[in-house]
């Protein structure tokens, strides 16, 4: 994928900023799923920078020159909370406001992300009053909803929820779609790892899922980048491709006169996917399909 993702139409709450087109910006202010970067402080880095000299110059009868069992000079401490303190092994959390959010609803900012309906943030302000500051809120909403954990959840297609965890609408396909783009965007591929054709597949099951024709889901999903559109297309021939040959095992299949499992045996499918092939053309066929 390209470093640049379409600015989708926001997915997120009244008076939190678009995404997309923010990001970046997110990411640089240390997001749930961005680590801040750890710089020591100048008085440690002068400190670790002298141990070495007072261990040169220390000698037989010098109290500096030998350093007990177990004693730390001053200028290790910083650099062992680099590699492992808590600022490489703490929850990325950069807003108070979060950890606040997570204690009053574990079901939305806990350890599993759910989508919010839109409108939380009024509903927030409604129901803490004066507990809850408006701007840090929009901020937190800001950091939280640009997170990748909470990006996923959007782009899996879930619901959105209340303050009480109910589901209450679903995600608009294009929220979804540029949720996917994001969350591809940001991923390391593995060893041999494909991410362009995971990421054509997730398309090609989000567009089936909205239930939307080709002309009306590509009306909203569409953007300027060229390689997601290009993508967006090598989807819609995958999932065409797979409706006409569901479609022509239907017709083979009504035409056999057989009964679903002897079919499948015929032409060396599994029964399930056979039928679940069948059922896929049954539906195509279906008026208002």
């Amino acid at each position: 994928m390209n470093d640049t993702v379409n600015a989708p139409a926001p997915i997120h709450e009244e008076g939190v900023p678009p995404i997309a087109a923010a990001v970046p910006a997110a990411e640089g202010h240390a997001t749930p799923e961005s680590p801040a970067s750890a710089s020591p402080a100048p008085a440690a880095d002068s400190g670790a920078a002298r141990a070495p000299r007072a261990n040169r110059r220390g000698g037989r009868g010098r109290a500096g020159g030998r350093r007990e069992p177990g004693a730390q000079a001053t200028g290790d401490a910083p650099q062992a909370g680099a590699k492992g303190g808590p600022a490489a092994g703490a929850p990325r959390r950069t807003h108070p406001l979060l950890e606040q959010l997570a204690g009053w609803y574990p079901h939305l900012f806990g350890a599993q992300f759910l989508p919010l309906k839109r409108g939380i943030f009024q509903d927030l302000l409604a129901a803490h009053g004066q507990a809850i500051d408006k701007d840090a809120l929009k901020l937190a909403l800001s950091i939280h909803t640009r997170s990748t954990r909470y990006l996923n959840a959007v782009a899996q297609g879930m619901k959105r929820h209340d303050l009480q965890g109910q589901p209450v609408e679903d995600m608009a396909p294009e929220h979804v779609h540029h949720a996917l783009l994001e969350v591809f965007r940001r991923r390391k591929p593995q060893d041999g790892e494909d991410l362009t054709a995971k990421l054509r597949r997730r398309i090609a099951q989000a567009f089936e899922a909205s239930g939307l024709t080709r002309e009306a889901y590509d009306a909203l999903v569409r953007g300027r980048d060229e390689k997601a559109n290009a993508l967006l297309d090598e989807a819609f021939a995958e999932v065409a491709e797979r409706d006409a040959k569901a479609e022509a095992l239907l017709r083979a299949f009504e035409a056999s006169g057989q009964t679903p499992e002897a079919f499948a045996d015929m032409y060396g499918l599994p029964a399930r996917q056979a039928a679940q092939m069948l059922e896929r053309a049954r539906q195509r066929r279906a008026p208002g399909a």
